[in-house]
């Protein structure tokens, strides 16, 4: 048993590192890391064997809770407040259109009942924003078509789900009303709604009145929030996926204290559970089972990809003050990702006798998706000239620091005793060329440093210098009354 646990741990410290790596090819060639993610997958299916959707779809679930509540908090809603209305109409009106094209096309490239044609519809309906963003993160794409892209994928998963689980339950139960579904999805939107805006400024009060003892403890009790906005949505049969995006986004847009450390912290907990979740697609893909539906999966693909989601986009954008060409853009961006793949394993589960088929169709829509859209959104956005030569928008000094895209970085220095500075001013100090002081810590204030302000033993001085005087920095701290003083010196 030993033995086991030191293998899962060591493939799962593989498939962290082999995830983060794969990121920085992802970008190079303009793919979104999640292909990475699915080869490496499939790699390992050659040596695991692994066949459990239940776990998957758990894994899944709490994966897109994460990702929401991210996608959420880094939404601002003054940037989105122009654009609220398309972006729930492409989640809406085009998720029911993708949703009855595909089903359509599906009815017969499958050779499925319909109302099966309309679950496979259902299941690869909505959007993933992590891999739209992946690809566009390092392009100024209009600000209006981002946002827009940002509600949407935010808020037609819920959509995607409540269609999928809707239409499972009339298959096994075809004499279910359909005015139930209708009350079905009021109380589902309405109360999702509801509870994410309540249980978000709950989250934003309790996390600016309660005094942890460590700041590292914040990030975990906003992701605790989070899951408990599912959880308890969950239990009253609303939408959760819905209540978490819109808890992240009340909880985001508050003034927050630790809010950089809360969003660092889920950033890369998002990161890791899409690297975990494209890597149990992989090995749930059985490549010997993928031969025989190959062409009904590429089909199936390029009908979502050139038919549905076009079809989708211009009907429900057809009031909107889109121009042809940012519609367009908007009509090849709608890439598949993380939903599709948990919303798969639903039909497994149910026992339908063409889950397994639905499964593997999905793995070619998501991976074609990915490697065709995913490469090809940058070229197109920027020969539609909807792509700017740089932002307009300076990001602040945290953020250059934070983001390591400066050549310049913050340390805290604890002031000892025997330091030579210990209870000088700072203007007698002489500091180096490009070091500052940029604030001091003194018995939990902090202290405005002045000429006339005195390091007292005990301060903790937070100096910004360039990363080629950190050496010089080191020295100048060190310099002690009588003899050299190990200063304690944090980059951060």
């Amino acid at each position: 048993m030993t033995q086991l646990a030191d293998n899962v741990i060591l493939l799962l410290a593989a498939l962290l590192l082999v995830g983060v790596l794969s990121t920085k090819f992802s970008t190079r060639f303009g793919m979104p890391a999640l292909v990475l993610f699915i080869a490496a997958g499939m790699v390992l299916s050659r040596f695991i064997y692994f066949n459990n959707a239940s776990l998957t779809q758990i894994i899944g679930i709490f994966a897109l809770v994460v990702i929401l509540f991210e996608g959420g908090m880094q939404t601002s809603i003054k940037e989105i407040r122009p654009v609220i209305r398309p972006a729930l109409s492409l989640s809406t009106i085009g998720v029911l259109l993708t949703t009855a094209i595909v089903g359509g096309f599906a009815k017969f490239v499958l050779d499925v009942p319909w109302t099966e044609s309309f679950l496979f519809g259902a299941i690869v309906g909505s959007t993933d924003a992590a891999a739209v963003f992946s690809v566009l993160g390092g392009k100024n794409i209009d600000k209006r078509l981002t946002s827009t892209l940002e509600v949407e994928s935010g808020s037609n998963d819920p959509m995607a789900v409540f269609l999928t689980v809707s239409l499972i339950e009339w298959i096994q139960h075809p004499d279910t009303a359909l005015w139930k579904l209708f009350f079905s999805f009021a109380w589902e939107m309405g109360i999702g709604l509801l509870l994410g805006i309540l249980l978000g400024k709950a989250a934003a009060y309790m996390i600016n009145k309660i005094n942890l003892d460590s700041s590292g403890l914040y990030p975990v009790l906003a992701i605790g929030f989070a899951v408990l906005t599912y959880g308890l949505a969950a239990t009253v049969h609303s939408s959760g996926l819905l209540a978490v995006y819109v808890m992240g986004l009340t909880l985001g847009n508050t003034e927050l204290m630790y809010h950089r450390t809360i969003m660092n912290f889920n950033h890369g907990f998002a990161w890791m559970m899409q690297i975990f979740m494209f890597v149990l697609l992989g090995l749930l893909v059985f490549p010997q089972e993928l031969a025989s539906i190959a062409w009904q999966g590429l089909l199936l693909s390029v009908i979502l990809m050139a038919v549905a989601r076009p079809i989708g986009v211009f009907v429900s954008l057809y009031f909107a003050k889109f121009t042809f060409r940012e519609k367009t853009l908007l009509s090849w961006a709608g890439l598949r990702g993380a939903v599709p793949i948990v919303l798969a394993t639903y039909p497994l589960l149910a026992g339908l006798a063409n889950g397994r088929l639905f499964f593997n169709v999905v793995f070619f829509v998501v991976l074609t998706s990915a490697v065709i859209q995913g490469t090809t959104i940058s070229p197109l956005a920027s020969r539609l000239k909807l792509v700017g030569q740089e932002n307009e928008t300076q990001p602040s000094l945290m953020e250059l620091v934070a983001l390591c895209k400066t050549d310049s970085e913050f340390n805290h220095i604890e002031i000892k005793s025997h330091m030579l500075i210990a209870g000088m001013q700072i203007a007698e100090i002489g500091l180096p060329d490009d070091i500052l002081f940029t604030a001091i810590i003194r018995n939990r204030n902090i202290v405005t440093p002045h000429g006339s302000t005195i390091i007292m033993t005990g301060d903790t001085v937070y100096v910004l210098n360039p990363k080629a005087k950190r050496e010089e920095m080191k020295a100048f701290f060190r310099s002690a009354k009588g003899k050299v003083a190990e200063a304690n010196i944090t980059s951060i």
